[in-house]
């Protein structure tokens, strides 16, 4: 048994370690070349209002020429999205009440009857109309394969509603992925 796993060692160490397939550096080449960038129609609820917001951003950001005609595209976006509006309610209440009662004869003839209570009831309902957006995106090249994905989520801006933002990250995690190829 120590024979034997001496002899693995001795052949594990001459024939080194096995390389590790890079395919980070040709993705990264790949995500370079795209110029002109075509974005799919997205699946999901509300997609396509949050497809607008995700072209508008990616516009914004001038990485790509963004088209509608999909053979002139070097690559497509593609992806799904989420999005869910909801009114959350809060409710209280609150009930602090004290009461007593008593009473006494002053004369053989008088009763003074005595009663007393003090109370005070507070409550209070809070609604709010709440949204959340997600969208799981890529790019892929022409020969289908996936070069940039990203997943972003959104509880909402204070400023803009959740599929604004939403889809503002995805542009912002964009710009920073294509400004480290420069790097």
């Amino acid at each position: 048994m120590r024979k034997a796993l001496l002899l693995a060692m001795m052949a594990m160490q001459e024939s080194g370690p096995t390389p590790a397939v890079e395919f980070e550096p040709d993705r990264l080449k790949q995500l370079k070349s795209v110029r002109r960038l075509y974005v799919e129609k997205l699946a999901g609820e509300n997609a396509e209002h949050i497809r607008d917001l995700v072209i508008a951003s990616l516009q914004e950001s001038r990485l790509f020429v963004i088209t509608e005609n999909r053979q002139k595209a070097d690559a497509v976006l593609k992806g799904s999205t989420q999005f869910n509006a909801f009114v959350d309610t809060f409710q209280y209440g609150e009930s602090v009440n004290v009461r007593g009662s008593g009473g006494g004869r002053t004369s053989a003839r008088t009763f003074r009857p005595g009663s007393y209570g003090v109370g005070e009831n507070e409550s209070a309902r809070i609604t709010q109309r709440r949204e959340t957006s997600s969208a799981t995106l890529r790019i892929v090249n022409s020969e289908g394969d996936v070069i940039w994905s990203t997943t972003q989520e959104s509880r909402g801006a204070k400023f803009r509603g959740a599929a604004f933002d939403v889809a503002d990250k995805v542009a912002r995690k964009l710009v920073d992925d294509y400004s480290k190829l420069g790097k």
